[in-house]
């Protein structure tokens, strides 16, 4: 009965060490740059909650909004061990900006992620360009500009460790993400500029993204 008991002991702790992550493991959190930059500015918008404009926001609900992101993505943070993951589920040809993580170069690169797939976890896959005319649900240009968010490519930015779903609504045509974005930036705003790709150019092009 003992050596029984002994057998079944050790294959629960086999299966744990199988199908559950590992205890030691690094979250993204104590890799990521990004993780103190979002603690801080959740930190100043918490302490700011009885008064939105001092911080940039008309009301208390956007204000609400913006700290109920931060807190997901450092929930995100804390909780992954890969970085960022883009997943195309748009049913066309996704632009997407990633990276090699290294400590030595974090230079980043557009890539086309073919539709289905997902760009590789080893890879930190920094967010998605989107061409001019082509919308994504809730994403409105960065306030202080004049244009139209269809007037220009705009380059939507995700913390590292999110594992980033883009679908097409069938209904409106415009993109849907399943995680809220870190930033939204135009084409002037970024070093270097973003380039001025059409959504059929991009679609032309033969898939490289680094996958799974």
């Amino acid at each position: 009965m003992r050596i029984f008991k002994a057998i079944l002991v050790f294959l629960f702790l086999l299966v744990n060490l199988v199908i559950a992550q590992p205890s030691f493991a690094d979250p993204i959190a104590e890799k990521s740059p990004e993780y103190a930059q979002i603690t801080q500015q959740l930190s100043q918008l918490s302490q700011s909650r009885s008064n939105p404009s001092a911080v940039g926001y008309n009301t208390a609900e956007e204000l609400q909004q913006k700290i109920s992101d931060l807190q997901f993505q450092k929930y995100v943070m804390e909780t992954t061990e890969d970085w960022g993951v883009c997943r195309n589920e748009t049913g066309r040809t996704l632009a997407v900006y990633a990276h090699k993580p290294s400590k030595y170069s974090s230079v980043n690169t557009l890539f086309y992620l073919g539709n289905g797939k997902k760009t590789d976890d080893e890879w930190d896959c920094d967010g998605i360009y989107l061409p001019s005319g082509v919308n994504v649900a809730g994403i409105s240009v960065p306030s202080g500009e004049n244009q139209e968010q269809g007037g220009q490519p705009l380059f939507v930015k995700i913390v590292d460790g999110t594992q980033l779903v883009a679908r097409t609504n069938p209904l409106t045509g415009e993109i849907e993400l399943n995680a809220p974005p870190a930033g939204v930036f135009l084409a002037g705003e970024l070093n270097p500029a973003l380039p001025n790709l059409s959504q059929a150019q991009i679609d032309a092009q033969v898939p490289n993204a680094p996958i799974d």
